[in-house]
């Protein structure tokens, strides 16, 4: 088995940028350190917190790092899960996929450039 790298990104659905920014900044102590239409991101305490709007997200999505995404989702496969989303580059190699455990809950894995 690989292991992980723990949990450092957990990316939240959101309805309205502008409304939803300053609340996760108050939250979190910080500007954001990227801000787009389409994502914006905060650094705090070694992990990344995304805001996705117009997302067909249900609910906040935490995601595990690892070095070898093809390998871990063969092993999270192998022991039950379903792969939901395949993994996709997201902007400079990195690549993330999303698979359901046997509740249906959503299982987040990113692997960055080496």
């Amino acid at each position: 088995m690989t292991t992980t790298q723990g949990v450092q990104t957990i990316l939240h659905p959101v309805t309205d940028l502008a409304k939803a920014k300053p609340v996760y900044a108050a939250l979190l102590g910080v500007e954001p350190m990227a801000d787009s239409p389409y994502y914006v991101g905060f650094e705090a305490a070694g992990q990344q917190i995304g805001l996705v709007p117009n997302s067909d997200m249900t609910s906040p999505i935490a995601y595990w790092h690892v070095d070898d995404i093809e390998a871990k989702i063969q092993e999270i496969t192998a022991a039950g899960g379903e792969l939901k989303d395949a993994p996709k580059d997201v902007g400079a190699g990195r690549l993330v996929a999303t698979l359901t455990d046997p509740d249906g809950n959503v299982l987040g894995v990113l692997q960055d450039p080496s």
